[in-house]
């Protein structure tokens, strides 16, 4: 196990220099920074001025490895336009799309799953259809066309959520969270359920196909023959063999919903991640954008190395030499 581990973060290692690469090209060929630090109207000395106090006048391999230099320490430069740690701003963030996206997923997995069980049981019964019915829409409907309904249904028709914000926070200090207080939960319904109903559908299609599969192998009819309870038989026996692939989904979703939730913070304007990068594109904020791609590249390998460890805890047959 340790030698596998070690294998993945050496691959997770190169993945982030391919990662850091494109992000060098796009901080140093798309746009000149300089022109935006130093003004429409600066002088070509002060233009110059400001290449040498960037290194951008030295040769591009130096520049490549002092942007690695710089990144593997967490300094990614300051933002264009707050002047402020470009790293600061994207972490000041990251708490909202943290408890944001681990609500979506939380919720995916324990309708998708159990709703996935129950239509496997019995898929030829009216609520069985009407699942799965419901689950091809949550495929199909786009992820703004269903925050629009349900703020329009529940902030505007019915009235008992906040359409849009966060709502009251705590400030921990190290984290300002909203999951402490009543009128911050009430604001995170909503995007939850926008962010998880894509997620929900594809891990209710893919519970409901293993477990059909599973529940016609022999040592689940040999199961039933010894007449153990059917919650033995559909969790124990027949359940933790299907969350393998279930699981392998929802840590690949954990890790996009984190990344890429900028079209559900945008709708509900939710201080996160996304809405920061969303906006740092329309003022070309490339400190910003360089930052917001690492940091989701860390969290997504990261993310799928923990997916690959937790395989042997659902099945101990699974070993890595």
């Amino acid at each position: 196990m340790l030698t596998y581990i070690i294998r993945r973060l050496l691959q997770g290692v190169i993945v982030l220099l391919a990662v850091s690469l494109i992000c060098f090209v796009i901080f140093r060929y798309m746009g000149d920074p300089v022109l935006t630090l130093a003004g429409r109207y600066a002088t070509q000395e002060q233009i110059q001025e400001v290449r040498e106090s960037l290194g951008l006048d030295q040769p591009t391999y130096v520049q490549y490895v002092r942007f690695l230099w710089n990144a593997a320490h967490g300094n990614f430069g300051k933002s264009y336009v707050s002047r402020l740690p470009a790293l600061g701003l994207i972490l000041e963030r990251f708490p909202a799309t943290f408890e944001l996206a681990t609500c979506a997923i939380l919720i995916s997995l324990v309708f998708g799953v159990g709703l996935g069980v129950v239509v496997a049981l019995r898929p030829y019964a009216w609520h069985s259809r009407a699942i799965m019915a419901g689950s091809l829409g949550g495929i199909s409907m786009p992820t703004f066309l269903t925050g629009i309904l349900l703020i329009m249904i529940f902030a505007v028709y019915v009235g008992i959520l906040p359409p849009f914000g966060r709502g009251k926070t705590v400030d921990l200090g190290f984290w300002r969270t909203g999951l402490l207080t009543a009128d911050g939960i009430r604001h995170l319904i909503l995007p939850a359920i926008t962010l998880s109903t894509y997620q929900l559908a594809v891990l209710l299609r893919l519970t409901r196909a293993g477990m059909r599969e599973v529940l016609a192998e022999e040592y689940i009819k040999t199961a039933w023959a010894k007449g153990l309870s059917p919650v033995t038989v559909i969790v124990k026996h027949a359940l933790r063999n299907v969350l393998i692939p279930v699981v392998t989904m929802a840590g690949l979703q954990f890790g996009e919903l984190i990344a890429f939730a900028i079209v559900t913070e945008t709708i509900f304007q939710w201080p996160g991640m996304g809405n920061l990068l969303l906006t740092s594109i329309y003022e070309t904020d490339q400190p910003v954008i360089v930052t917001y791609i690492m940091l989701a590249s860390v969290i997504i390998i990261s993310i799928n190395i923990l997916v690959d460890i937790f395989y042997a805890v659902l099945n101990p047959k699974i070993r890595y030499d």
